[in-house]
Formats: C-alpha cells, structure tokens, sequence
C-alpha cells in the first residue's frame, strides 16, 4: 500500500483550563471544597482571605503606596480578566512555578490526622486477652478466634477449622483444648461475643444473667431448641413444645427481646461523618427564601499589594510567575463565584417546585427528575447531576441532600401523577400505624393507597417495602 500525506480539516470540542476549573469545583462537596480553598491559599501568594472591617491599604507595608489596588473578590465583581489559556492544557502546564494541591509542607498536620484512633471489636478482645490468665498455648488458640470474630461479633469460622488450622502450629492439639479456650473467649465483652451463630449469641447472654432471673429456663430453652419457631410466630406450637402456660411464654418472649442479636456492632470502627448544609431554607414573610452557608467557603480576594508589584515589574523571570499567579487567583475567584451562583440558582428552583414538602414533609412531594431544572435554567442535566451530588439542603424537616427531591412517578386514579418518595412515606405510616397482630400485607396496602387515588401493584409495594429494609406482614407479627 502506498503511504502519502493528506490534510484535513475538521472541528472538535476542548475545555479550557478555566472550563475544567470551574466544573471540578461544581461537583466537589463542602469539606472537599474547603480542602479545595485551603491548598489555593497556600500555593498562590496572590490569593488571601477577605476580613470584615479591614481596608485593604492595611494588607500593604506602611512605607509602599498602592495604585488602584485590584479588589476581586469570590462574591463580588471582578476586574477583566487577561487572555485565554491555550486549550487542552492544564495549569501545571502553565504556571510551572505554582505549587500543586498535593505538595503542601507536613509542618502542621491536618486536624482530622491528629483524632484518637478509634477502637474496633478486635482490639476490645485483644485489650481484655492482655488481662486475662492464657498460657502460651491457649494464648495462640484465643488470638485465631479473636482474628475470625466479625464486627457483629460472630465467628467466620467453625471450630472444627480452628482445629484443622492450628495442628500445624500446635503439637499434640486435640478439639478439646480449642473448645475449652473458646468457652473463655465467648465469656470476653460483650455478652454474646464470639458466638457460632444467632441461637448461640442468645444462649450466651442469657446464661450469663443472674440465676435469679425470671423466666431464664424458658429463654434458655427456646432459644436453643425452638428458635425457628420464635421466628415464625409459631405461638400455639410453643405453647404445646414447651408445656408452659400463657404468661410464662410472654415472659420469656419478653427476656429475648432484651437481648441483643448483634453485640459487636456497640462498638463500631467508623469516624463520625458530619454534613453541612450548602443552602438554608426559611420561610419569611410567607415565602420560602434561600439563601447560601455564610460558612461554607470563605471569602476570597487578590492581595492589593502583590498585584500591584506585578504591574510595576519588568519582563524578568519572577515577575512572569507573579503575573502566572494573578491570573490562576483570578480564575479560582471566578470559577468559585460561578459554583455558589449556580448553586444558589438550583436550590431556588428545587423549593419553588417542591413547596408542600417543605410545608407537609415528604408525604407532599412532588415527582421531579434533573431534566426539569435543566429545561427551566437553559442548563444541562450534567451540570445539575453535579450541583446536585453531595450538596445538602437545611429544610424545616431536616437535612436532606438535594438528590432526595428527584424521584420517578406513578399515575393516580385523577390523571396526575405522585411521586415514588411521597409513596415511601406513606407506606412507612400505614405499617406504622398497623396492628401487630394482624400486619397489612401488601395487597392491602395497595388497595388502602388505590383507595387514596395511587394506582401501585403489589409487586411495588414489596420493592419500596425491602428497599426501606422493612420485613414481610408474617415477619411483623407479633405473639406477645
């Protein structure tokens, strides 16, 4: 085949620096943009927090006077912004003196790094294995249960694995000896640690109960011979298996319900998770008004001084990297300012389209999809998936993040329409508010909701019903 050259023209789309910027900073969440803010600030010298009350002659040395200082800011307006980067670049690319997000100084460790650890189920059992009396031998067996406990405090393994695993370890072990460590360990904090599975967690709390507990032989008994019973509310055959009378039944029903059947999750391995709301609904005056967290984001500013030494500067090599550093401040400012206005846009449209959620709660709201603020904003359903993800909303019914407001719909009995969440929270009040001996199955429930005007098949209902984790009309039935 013979090689030649050809020239061809043709078009494609390429986002600019600034583009990439500015849509980086639309889909982070608050801590992540604070995170965000707080590396600028390090890595830009042109960059600084705005302070109330604090004119900006005074940022300046006394001795230097300032010419018409520049006085960005990331909420107000800015001065015209020099020319365009080249396109398919990044600002590494460009500004080559500009410190990247990850090189900061470990000078001054993050806050976050300086919490306590937090202390899982294995290191609870290890801390009471350091005070308890083990020989070297029992002190090897307790360490392969300890390892296999779960977080909710159950083995993953059986005894016999124990067994097989540690022959090769151990010289002359016999089942005996792990069975025996194993009744130790299972006598460790919390009651019912380290238990083969749910009857044995019961069995090991309840025989860890004081003898002079009422209804404990009972509790004992049902719990290893006729749990499965218990589980299908099986009153009349219990009665008949364990020849007890009425009240004893109850009483000893009533003792398990104490209990707990996941005791290691008390002690959970998770840092505390802690949102903060992006926007503030209040109604005043009768209308719902949105306004933006104040303290989500400082405010932003180019230092006064430093600009000014970029305008009086020659063409030199530092010079070049203030002018570089001016105009990525000034594109951060903009690109900031840019995510708070659509932000606060977004959130408007959201209350103004769902009003009797705020008035009623979530038993009002309405169907909504992203392509319903896209149409009404002229903008796209991207930009909304990213305004929209991981930002939270303070209502009079709670935190809520913005994507709990869009949801599908189903057709009512008048022609309209009502939304999949409105159906969740009426789902959660019908079986709230049920009987226990008689629980409302899902047919009933969808005719009590066809009766409302909802047209929903039953097949739905049990979607909603195990998606909000909530048990079948058998499970809920309650003997006492």
């Amino acid at each position: 085949m013979k090689q030649s050259l050809q020239l061809r023209l043709g078009q494609q789309l390429s986002m600019t620096p600034q583009l990439q910027q500015a849509i980086k900073l639309l889909q982070l969440s608050t801590l992540d943009l604070q995170q965000e803010i707080q590396q600028a600030l390090e890595s830009n010298m042109m960059l600084e927090v705005e302070e109330e009350n604090v004119s900006s002659v005074d940022s300046a040395p006394p001795e230097q006077k300032i010419d018409n200082p520049d006085q960005i800011t990331s909420e107000g307006s800015q001065t015209e912004i020099p020319e365009e980067l080249p396109i398919d670049t990044s600002w590494e690319d460009i500004f080559e003196n500009a410190q990247t997000a990850g090189n900061s100084s470990a000078e001054t460790a993050e806050f976050e790094t300086q919490r306590s650890k937090v202390e899982t189920l294995q290191d609870y059992l290890l801390w009471q294995l350091e005070l308890t009396l083990f020989s070297e031998r029992d002190r090897a067996i307790a360490l392969t249960i300890i390892d296999s406990v779960s977080d909710d405090g159950y083995l993953t393994s059986s005894v016999a694995d124990f067994f097989e695993g540690l022959q090769e370890q151990l010289d002359d072990l016999e089942l005996d000896e792990v069975e025996a460590v194993l009744h130790r360990v299972q006598n460790f904090d919390p009651p019912g640690v380290a238990a083969l599975d749910l009857a044995d967690c019961l069995r090991l709390q309840l025989q860890q109960l004081p003898g002079t507990t009422s209804y404990k032989t009972e509790a004992l008994l049902l719990v290893t011979r006729y749990l499965d019973l218990l589980a299908g509310n099986e009153r009349s055959k219990l009665l008949r298996q364990l020849g007890v009378t009425e009240s004893q039944l109850s009483g000893a029903i009533a003792l398990i319900r104490t209990l707990d059947p996941k005791p290691g999750a008390k002690i959970e391995d998770a840092h505390s998770e802690y949102v903060v709301p992006d926007v503030y609904v209040a109604k005043i005056k009768g209308r719902w008004e949105v306004n933006l967290n104040p303290e989500i984001a400082p405010k932003l500013r180019i230092n006064p001084f430093y600009s000014s030494l970029v305008k009086r500067a020659d063409n030199s090599k530092d010079n070049t990297c203030m002018r570089d550093h001016l105009q990525e401040a000034r594109w951060f400012i903009k690109s900031l300012h840019s995510r708070n206005e659509t932000l606060l846009r977004v959130a408007r449209c959201i209350v103004e389209k769902q009003q009797d959620f705020l008035e009623h709660g979530s038993i009002s709201m309405k169907p909504m999809v992203l392509k319903d603020i896209a149409e009404q904003l002229e903008l796209h359903e991207s930009t909304i998936s990213r305004v929209t993800t991981q930002k939270y909303m303070h209502t009079p019914n709670g935190i809520v993040e913005f994507k709990y407001f869009f949801s599908s719909h189903v057709s009512t009995a008048g022609g309209g329409e009502c939304s999949s969440t409105a159906i969740r929270a009426l789902l959660k009040q019908l079986i709230d508010n049920e009987s226990q001996a008689k629980p409302l199955s899902d047919s009933k429930i969808a005719d009590l909701l066809k009766e409302k005007g909802i047209n929903v098949a039953r097949r739905t209902i049990a979607k909603y019903r195990e998606a909000m984790n909530i048990a079948s009309s058998s499970q809920r039935r309650r003997i006492l």
